[in-house]
């Protein structure tokens, strides 16, 4: 019963009975959730050339803008973060891209955090592309990876920015390599991109990284149950983290029989026979082993001139994925193709016609054959 019937009620039932002390109140009306007296300040939006200035300057609000303009769905925002790229382009390439993956409660934040720390005392700017999970019910994530580097957020030379997956495969967008572009322009000489976990996600990180870096945990049971081939084949590097207290001795058997295992995968493109390592993030032992080992790494495959022929293979590689994205919104965005789909996907549903007489109907649509 809503509060406006049981006023009317109790309202009677006081008329009835003149001789009662009960007073009902009017009820108060709901208030503005909003502060009807809050001016909005709409802030200024930025030129193109602005936007390059600021970020080649190395300023992290213009940057994390721009960013954002290349994450938006707006087609007036995608022209222009285009035009930003274009202009950051030629002051990108510049730095190492390392691809951080490993299975869920591996520590990756925690590593990230410990290696980052490391790096920029060694005179080096790092930028941490983190990819968040989208929820497939709400569509949102829940970008917590700065609570999880406290450390690494308040030092002026690490860059962390948390993205949404937004759906796109395993949780890497397509728009992170653009982001690559950005960050390198306004001076990040290392980039981190850390994985969902382990996935699909993998094999678009492994496309537009130089070194794919694998965090495993020791202790778990069999240590190579569960772990696909494909991604280890994809490792350039293990390294099995939490190695400390009593967990030293289970590290060191698991890195002894990740190593078996590596041996038996053939030599990669790059002629580089993956390592592994140990390491403690809290009690921060082997982390400077393992950045040795990826110098020596970036050295090896610069040295045999694998390092460009690795990036010119990704550069083609995102063009044809750029291709087939923008194919892709652009047949599902066609006027035509929006007033027959849904049509053609009920008749589907009913049996009425096939799948592919149903998708080659909606292809000649588009093709107007």
């Amino acid at each position: 019963m809503s509060f406006t019937k049981i006023n009317h009620y109790e309202h009677e039932y006081i008329d009835q009975h003149h001789d009662t002390a009960l007073q009902v109140a009017e009820g108060v009306a709901d208030q503005p959730i909003v502060n009807p007296y809050l001016k909005r300040r709409k802030r200024r939006s930025l030129t193109t050339e602005e936007y390059i200035d600021g970020i080649l300057r190395g300023d992290i609000t213009i940057l994390s803008q721009a960013i954002t303009l290349i994450e938006s769905s707006n087609p007036d925002h995608y022209a222009q973060a285009q035009q930003i790229i274009e202009g950051c382009l030629p002051h990108a390439g510049k730095s190492i891209r390392i691809g951080i993956t490993g299975v869920p409660g591996a520590g990756k934040s925690t590593w990230i955090e410990a290696v980052g720390n490391m790096v920029t005392r060694l005179h080096h700017r790092l930028a941490v592309l983190a990819i968040d999970p989208s929820s497939e019910r709400s569509g949102g994530s829940i970008l917590g990876d700065k609570t999880r580097m406290s450390s690494c957020s308040t030092n002026p030379d690490i860059f962390i920015r948390p993205s949404p997956s937004a759906g796109s495969l395993g949780g890497v967008a397509r728009k992170t390599r653009e982001t690559i572009v950005l960050c390198e322009a306004a001076g990040y000489d290392v980039i981190f991109i850390e994985t969902v976990g382990v996935g699909q996600s993998e094999t678009a990180v492994h496309s537009m990284v130089d070194m794919f870096l694998m965090l495993q945990i020791s202790g778990a049971g069999d240590e190579l149950q569960g772990i696909k081939r494909g991604i280890m084949e994809m490792a350039d590097m293990m390294v099995i983290t939490k190695a400390d207290g009593e967990n030293i001795h289970k590290a060191e058997l698991a890195k002894t029989q990740y190593q078996s295992a590596l041996r038996l995968f053939p030599t990669p493109e790059s002629g580089w026979k993956p390592q592994v390592f140990t390491c403690s993030s809290v009690a921060a032992t082997g982390l400077e082993e393992v950045w040795k080992g990826i110098e020596q790494y970036i050295e090896h495959i610069e040295k045999n001139g694998y390092f460009r022929h690795n990036r010119n293979r990704q550069n083609k590689y995102w063009m044809y994925e750029t291709i087939n994205e923008t194919l892709r919104n652009s047949f599902y965005h066609n006027p035509e193709i929006e007033a027959r789909v849904e049509e053609l996907e009920q008749r589907v549903l009913e049996d009425k016609v096939s799948s592919f007489i149903a998708a080659k109907e909606l292809l000649d649509l588009y093709f107007k054959k």
